[in-house]
């Protein structure tokens, strides 16, 4: 139904129109390809459409974001592209609005928190394409032989990961703070001390008193006293520690969804909390969305505005989210997962969506601060450091970054 009626009116004109997709790779192998997500979409959608042609080009997201800004940079950018980020082309007056395009129910249906992280000075360009929340995972296997109960404060998170590496645990809590997903790992630590990277008034604030003491806490009380394995937390990849944990060498670890199959592939018996705050219980897990972005460019607003309303009906989007395993962006098709018992694993996920906090992707600045939280923040809980200097430093660059200095 929502294909048929969404193409009521659209094809006035006597030109057909091909309208150019770029979008990220979420497969891990031939058979679960991107590409042929995208390749059943588009047939079901042109079948009753005649005169518009959807053309998808899947790129690795390793070099998705690169192919994007080079086809900016020529001058050809891609009616849609589907990527990690939206704010400098936002800035520069080269993405539709999302009122420009959407149906009003299709933007009423986005889950609220992703709509509004979408916002540049309170217009949406960013639609939220794919989501998910990180939980704390534990081996449990690990723990019951250690004799403990998953953690639900730092005091208990130190004490568990102490016994377990009495029990001989490679990583009683691995902390990949190295360069390939630090920004995360370190969002979900300062989310859960009371801080975060920008404060209640959307500046940056990254050596504010609450995240100097996270990361204080973290060296002292977990890194210095040998509770997070043999590799330096600035040197440990996100993939590298997931992969030890779904080896068995992880007592403790943040996860998101994907690493629910990793664990069962190798046979892993694993159990999810919410992170643990410093006190009890986080009362923020972290969120991480990823963008659909139209350029104006080529001027096709009505025909890309049809197609993704289509996107976004609660099948496809429920389609997309259960084939990946990632979180739906829309209100619909979250009311839908919760109640399923076929999705009933990636419900913990869920459920932290309405009180996550997203990175601020809304600025500009946000590409430049992640890539020197990446390559600086292992560095706060290397040896002889000080947690409060390299956060300072780290203010610096943000601060700079924000004002275009």
């Amino acid at each position: 139904m929502t294909a048929v009626l969404g193409g009521c009116g659209l094809t006035g004109g006597s030109d057909d129109v091909t309208l150019k997709l770029v979008a990220a790779e979420y497969g891990d192998s031939a058979a679960n390809s991107s590409q042929k997500y995208w390749d059943r979409l588009t047939d079901t959608y042109e079948s009753n459409h005649s005169g518009v042609k959807i053309d998808v080009t899947v790129y690795s997201w390793n070099d998705v974001d690169r192919k994007v800004k080079e086809l900016v940079a020529a001058g050809n950018p891609p009616d849609m592209a589907q990527i990690g980020s939206y704010a400098d082309y936002a800035a520069d007056n080269l993405l539709y609005q999302a009122d420009d395009l959407l149906s009003i129910s299709t933007q009423a249906d986005f889950a609220s928190q992703l709509a509004t992280a979408g916002r540049v000075k309170d217009v949406q360009y960013g639609m939220p394409f794919a989501a998910s929340t990180r939980l704390l995972f534990y081996n449990k296997t690990l723990f019951s032989k250690a004799g403990l109960t998953p953690p639900k404060s730092w005091k208990d998170l130190a004490a568990d990961a102490a016994a377990l590496k009495a029990e001989g645990v490679k990583y009683p809590y691995a902390l990949p703070l190295g360069p390939e997903e630090a920004q995360a790992e370190t969002m979900q630590w300062l989310l859960s001390g009371g801080g975060g990277y920008t404060d209640s008034f959307g500046t940056y604030g990254l050596d504010s008193p609450e995240n100097v003491a996270t990361f204080t806490w973290l060296k002292d009380e977990l890194v210095d006293k040998g509770l997070t394995g043999p590799v330096a937390p600035g040197k440990l990849n996100r993939a590298s520690a997931f992969s030890a944990f779904a080896d068995g060498d992880v007592g403790m670890l943040n996860g998101h969804p994907s690493l629910m199959k990793m664990a069962q592939k190798q046979g892993v018996e694993y159990g999810m909390v919410r992170m643990p705050g410093h006190t009890g219980p986080s009362r923020y897990s972290m969120g991480v969305a990823d963008w659909m972005t139209a350029f104006r460019h080529n001027g096709h607003a009505k025909q890309v505005g049809d197609f993704l309303d289509f996107v976004y009906s609660e099948e496809n989007v429920l389609d997309f989210s259960r084939e990946y395993d990632l979180l739906p962006v829309t209100n619909s098709a979250s009311e839908t997962m919760s109640a399923a018992g076929r999705d009933a694993a990636l419900k913990p996920f869920l459920d932290e969506l309405p009180q996550s906090e997203t990175y601020p992707v809304g600025r500009t600045s946000w590409a430049e601060v992640a890539a020197a939280v990446k390559k600086n923040i292992g560095g706060a809980v290397a040896p002889g450091s000080t947690p409060a200097s390299v956060l300072a430093g780290l203010e610096s660059t943000a601060t700079k970054a924000d004002s275009g200095t």
